[in-house]
């Protein structure tokens, strides 16, 4: 499949994934959310049960698009939360946050003036 072919149907899939679950029908009584039109492109029917609370496995994306057979999937897709996305990747790899926090403790104690203390530093030690 062409570059341009792929971005194509990629972006066609995704505006298609959006209105699914914009236009879906959520039952409040069963605690699920149901398809309101077939949606041929991502495999859905009318009727078809999105999410439910219990023992339920979602649809995703990733696997919509590998149901189409595109090339590298992931490229599409961002990680999921579970894996750890973008923002975790930053994190941990690009800041080093042991570095800056040591360091933003060690300006904090530098500007930090300590106030005088009682009886000399003698404590609150009483004399009878």
């Amino acid at each position: 499949m062409e570059t341009k072919d792929r971005n194509q149907v990629v972006e066609g899939l995704r505006e298609q994934w959006r209105i699914l679950w914009q236009e879906r029908i959520d039952d409040k009584v069963k605690a699920e959310g149901i398809s309101n039109k077939d949606y041929s492109g991502l495999f859905v029917e009318k009727g078809m049960v999105l999410f439910a609370t219990r023992s339920f496995r979602m649809l995703t994306f990733r696997e919509i698009l590998q149901l189409h057979e595109v090339v590298d999937a992931d490229r599409y897709v961002a990680p999921s939360p579970q894996i750890g996305g973008w923002g975790k990747f930053v994190r941990t790899m690009i800041m080093r946050p042991s570095s800056r926090a040591k360091q933003a403790k060690e300006d904090l104690d530098s500007l930090k003036k300590r106030q005088q203390m009682k009886k000399g530093g003698r404590g609150w030690l009483h004399k009878i």
